[in-house]
């Protein structure tokens, strides 16, 4: 029969699984899937945690689904996996039980150890090294502080009696019931722990984080088996053979496997990824060099800007203050407007990431009048999801990638053709959506399948035709709405500082 790929998409705000075939012209095509929220849990300001015993328990309880939906365990060839980054699990080795909330990436809690860890020189090294920042973003220092919170931690983590790492690394010890402790590359490359060259943990930034390397995941690659299910979970062992960080994931899954090309995915936050090729290369624009994936050996590198507030400004509008009761609201109340009245939405709820970097930053809301109503928020936010892409795009350009022709996107927030529209207006570039959105679990189907041989190399793709949109905005409107977008953004900055 035909084999199947078990993607598990393990996300901000839901687990999901989905069923993948390989079809004859290697192809790959949804054939079910299932889903289940998760609850955020925000026990300070700036501070995010998320169960990790919870995302287990959804986790398995999609993959079952899914794998009974799709005819059953014998019908799969393999499992992949995909993961929000960064967030950090603690968990005891001997009951795989967690030891304290997860930690999430938009968590803030640590903003003080990066702001003096910059003050004390240590930004250059740490960046030439993993093309990464000093910022509470990075996994390193949320590991730090679960070792410290947790009473008798850091001794037993140096024993390797309890364990460390993002969320692959967790997933991958409760589906081989603690067979397998280990962490892709791309998903070490957000650490701050992990040389970008050698792909390898380094003793220096091991000591300088006070990270113990016992408690630490073996490092491996994103097409290669690092562990079997275990047969009671779902009636048969299936091999553990692809995994990545959601927005690499998301890059393998568009198909951007060529230097100069890029994706954003426009999710709780929104990442722009640029490939970048066979070597890492050091931004001056504070952009981010990771690891896009590692196959056989041999990596491709990429440039990252991450923008913290997303799709989670419309959430906040339904959630949060009740301006729209749906998400697709948001579409017809913006359009509902001639223009957005001056006003401007900096969704800086968990600070502002790249270029600016300002954990302190907090959402604000500039250019109100008695004429401002709820459409105006809701056009604002959405707008707000253009000029930080723009902002990425600028920052890529002066890194000396040259200006993108076409931008390809996924996310929840991409059925949304008045935010993709303005996208392509604001940013003068042609927007690509697949029609099939599900791009960072093909991503670790794809490298799932190329893990167990049913795939020859990643150009594996879905065939349904894109939807497009292309610029139509005179340049002048554009700078103006430019030049609010930035004064609104430092009177953002100059109200947190």
């Amino acid at each position: 029969m035909t084999k199947l790929i078990l993607a598990i998409d393990q996300g901000t705000t839901s687990s999901r699984a989905i069923a993948f075939e390989v079809c004859e012209d290697k192809s790959l095509k949804s054939v079910a899937i299932s889903q289940i929220e998760l609850a955020q849990h925000f026990p300070h300001s700036g501070w995010v945690e998320h169960d990790a015993a919870e995302i287990w328990s959804a986790t398995l309880q999609t993959c079952r689904e899914v794998v009974r939906k799709a005819g059953g365990i014998n019908r799969f060839a393999a499992i992949g996996i995909t993961n929000q980054r960064e967030t950090a699990v603690l968990w005891d080795r001997a009951t795989g039980e967690p030891l304290h909330r997860a930690i999430v990436w938009q968590d803030r809690r640590t903003a003080d150890v990066s702001a003096r860890m910059m003050q004390d020189g240590h930004e250059p090294r740490v960046q030439a090294a993993t093309g990464l920042i000093l910022d509470p973003y990075f996994s390193a220092t949320k590991f730090a502080w679960l070792l410290d919170a947790v009473p008798g931690a850091r001794d037993r983590a140096a024993r390797g009696e309890v364990l460390l790492g993002t969320i692959d690394s967790w997933l991958v010890w409760k589906l081989t019931n603690g067979a397998s402790h280990v962490t892709d590359a791309t998903n070490a490359s957000r650490t701050s722990l992990m040389d970008l060259k050698t792909v390898a943990w380094r003793d220096d930034l091991l000591d300088l984080f006070k990270v113990p390397k016992a408690a630490l995941p073996r490092i491996v690659g994103c097409a290669e088996v690092s562990g079997h299910s275990d047969p009671a979970l779902f009636g048969a062992a299936l091999p553990i053979a692809g995994s990545a960080g959601d927005q690499q994931s998301a890059l393998v899954g568009h198909g951007a496997l060529n230097p100069g090309d890029a994706k954003i995915t426009y999710g709780t936050g929104a990442f722009l990824v640029a490939n970048v090729g066979a070597e890492p290369v050091a931004s001056s624009s504070r952009l981010l060099g990771t690891l896009g994936y590692s196959v056989n050996g041999v990596a491709a590198y990429a440039l990252e800007g991450s923008i913290f507030s997303a799709g989670s400004a419309i959430q906040w509008l339904r959630d949060g203050v009740g301006m729209i009761s749906d998400s697709r609201q948001s579409e017809a109340m913006a359009q509902g407007l001639k223009d957005n009245g001056g006003v401007y939405l900096v969704p800086g709820f968990t600070g502002l990431g790249a270029p600016w970097w300002e954990p302190d930053a907090r959402g604000a809301v500039i250019g109100l009048t008695r004429d401002s109503g709820p459409a105006h928020f809701v056009r604002a936010a959405l707008e707000a999801l253009a000029y930080q892409t723009r902002d990425l795009l600028d920052a890529l350009a002066a890194d000396g990638a040259p200006r993108l022709k076409v931008l390809k996107v996924d996310g929840g927030v991409t059925a949304n053709a008045f935010a993709m529209q303005f996208v392509a207006d604001i940013c003068q570039v042609t927007v690509e959506r697949p029609a099939f959105q599900e791009m960072t679990a093909l991503g670790a189907a794809k490298l799932a399948a190329l893990g167990v041989g049913l795939i020859e190399d990643l150009d594996a793709h879905v065939t349904e035709a894109p939807a497009v949109w292309t610029p139509r905005m005179d340049a002048a409107e554009r700078d103006r709405l430019l030049k609010g977008w930035r004064k609104a953004v430092q009177a953002a900055i100059v109200a947190a500082n």
